[in-house]
């Protein structure tokens, strides 16, 4: 990755929970595979991780935790505090099902308690390798409350920002050498609420500002990309950024745009298959983010999701299943 100029990761630091929840696996093993029994060897893997990308001078933006199912998140620690019985929690959730019940988290004391003594234990995790503790490690470019964060209700917005902005000053009042983030999607992850995302990020805890930008999963497309809606995408992905754009200004603080991607030409899964929209796709956002630098304006970086490795997909098979090789959204391939 460093040799093709990626010098930045955003990398999940541990999931919470086993088994089953909301229909699919999730990802593992699990840091806290218990309630508030945490695996200190499983972060022997991010400890060597963030030494190698030291050596390379690369740097890491960890998010801890989720808005969604497939790594345990919110769901899970509503579960731990008896917010959802453990046969709602496996089952498949509908929409309306999984926006009540995460937006519980931010009301839910216990849950929020427990999501602070997870993130107390990863600031003061020591580095296997560096001997270093993870507030003094130099690889760690960020810490993101969580992926995606949503209010999921608007009656939940007041919480929301009550626990954005108190999560974030107690990871500064630990850690005074690394960046805090949101993590959120933009206008989309808001509840559609412009003045709710610029709300959020003007904290002076927050040192800059995110957004994810998902054409397929937005409808902003049917089936397939296609040289016919190609151009709409591209305008609205333009108008999308550019609109974030100028709120960072506003608030004088730098915008990452963190997500973006688009299938492979017709939706095809096999790796030998074209890519050529998506290719014009990442060229115009790239071109965005290059003349944002040339102007001096506020777009600092770009991370496409996702880096699958090894990971192949498999003919006849959807979705990942325990035994394959880890992929970089193993549950959602509709990414891209």
């Amino acid at each position: 990755m460093k040799s093709q100029g990626v010098n930045n990761l955003r990398i999940l630091v541990g999931s919470e929970g086993e088994g089953k929840i909301n229909g699919v696996d999730r990802v593992k093993p699990a840091l806290q595979a218990r309630h508030l029994v945490f695996n200190a060897e499983l972060l022997k893997g991010l400890d060597f991780l963030l030494v190698e990308m030291a050596k390379r001078k690369m740097y890491a933006v960890l998010f801890l935790s989720n808005n969604w199912e497939w790594s345990g998140g919110f769901l899970q620690y509503l579960n731990w505090n008896g917010q959802i019985d453990n046969e709602t929690l496996k089952r498949k959730l509908n929409w309306d099902e999984q926006r009540d019940y995460t937006s519980k988290f931010y009301s839910c004391e216990a849950c929020k308690s427990d999501y602070q003594k997870q993130l107390k234990f990863i600031l003061g995790h020591k580095n296997t390798y560096s001997g270093k503790k993870y507030v003094n490690e130099p690889a760690i470019m960020a810490w993101e409350l969580a992926n995606e964060p949503r209010p999921m209700r608007t009656d939940a917005i007041d919480n929301y920002k009550k626990w954005i902005s108190s999560t974030a000053n107690f990871i500064k009042s630990i850690d005074k050498n690394h960046l805090v983030t949101i993590g959120t999607e933009g206008f989309m992850g808001t509840d559609e609420n412009w003045d709710l995302f610029k709300e959020i990020h003007a904290d002076k805890s927050i040192d800059y500002l995110t957004i994810h930008i998902w054409p397929k999963n937005w409808g902003w497309f049917k089936d397939a990309p296609t040289a016919e809606n190609l151009p709409l995408v591209i305008e609205r992905t333009a108008a999308y950024i550019n609109r974030h754009e100028s709120i960072a200004r506003q608030l004088n603080k730098p915008l990452v745009i963190e997500e973006f991607g688009l299938p492979r030409d017709g939706h095809a899964f096999d790796p030998s298959s074209t890519t050529k929209l998506r290719d014009e796709y990442f060229g115009n956002i790239f071109a965005l983010w290059a003349d944002s630098r040339k102007n001096k304006g506020a777009i600092a970086g770009c991370n496409f999701w996702a880096f699958g490795g090894t990971s192949r997909p498999i003919p006849g098979q959807l979705f990942w299943k325990d035994g394959d090789e880890f992929s970089g959204d193993p549950r959602r391939k509709s990414k891209g």
